[in-house]
């Protein structure tokens, strides 16, 4: 159970609060600091999973709590991003991603009781998803500029991106519950 795939989650939910104070810390460097520490979150999401499938150490207590440090991290970071710039320009993305997160996360829940939890499975659209929406959360926590170039329009159009993607693949998953959710797969096993 503790194998390092399993550590490396931990310590991305670990690392949720030490975002946060640094974040708020008024000081010329914090932007670096807390676009580093989120950073790094973000590389275990995608070292634990690597890991876990290479060494074979996947396990139950990981299966649950990857997803869920991964939707915490990204959640508060969204809305700590929000707080500091509250506009309708970034809520909007924010409101469909952290929206996205809760939709996706119940369907999955309720395929799981329903015993189709394989029909929504993570895709590789829901990985580009992640991929696109790490690297413009991280951009719009540096805030100011990077190497003297100001940055932050680049993290706005990268989280529209990354919010179409994860509209495009909530859309992929409803689509692929639609029969259970409809009731379709009840009517077909009974006929």
């Amino acid at each position: 159970m503790w194998n390092l795939p399993n550590i490396l989650t931990l310590l991305r939910i670990v690392l949720i609060p030490v975002f946060v104070v640094v974040f708020y810390i008024e000081a010329p460097w914090t932007s670096y600091a807390a676009a580093a520490v989120f950073g790094i979150a973000a590389l275990t999401d995608w070292l634990d999973g690597y890991l876990a499938r290479r060494w074979s150490q996947t396990s139950p207590l990981g299966a649950f709590l990857d997803p869920v440090a991964d939707k915490l991290m990204v959640a508060v970071a969204l809305v700590v991003l929000l707080q500091a710039d509250p506009r309708i320009l970034l809520a909007l993305p924010v409101m469909v991603i952290i929206g996205r997160e809760i939709t996706v996360s119940a369907l999955r829940e309720w395929m799981a009781e329903v015993g189709a939890r394989a029909t929504v499975a993570v895709s590789q659209l829901g990985k580009i998803k992640t991929t696109v929406q790490m690297i413009s959360i991280t951009v719009l926590i540096l805030r100011d500029s990077l190497l003297g170039v100001w940055i932050y329009p680049l993290g706005l159009l990268l989280l529209y991106i990354a919010a179409t993607l994860t509209l495009w693949s909530m859309a992929v998953y409803l689509i692929a519950a639609w029969p259970s959710l409809s009731g379709q797969t009840a009517m077909n096993t009974r006929q």
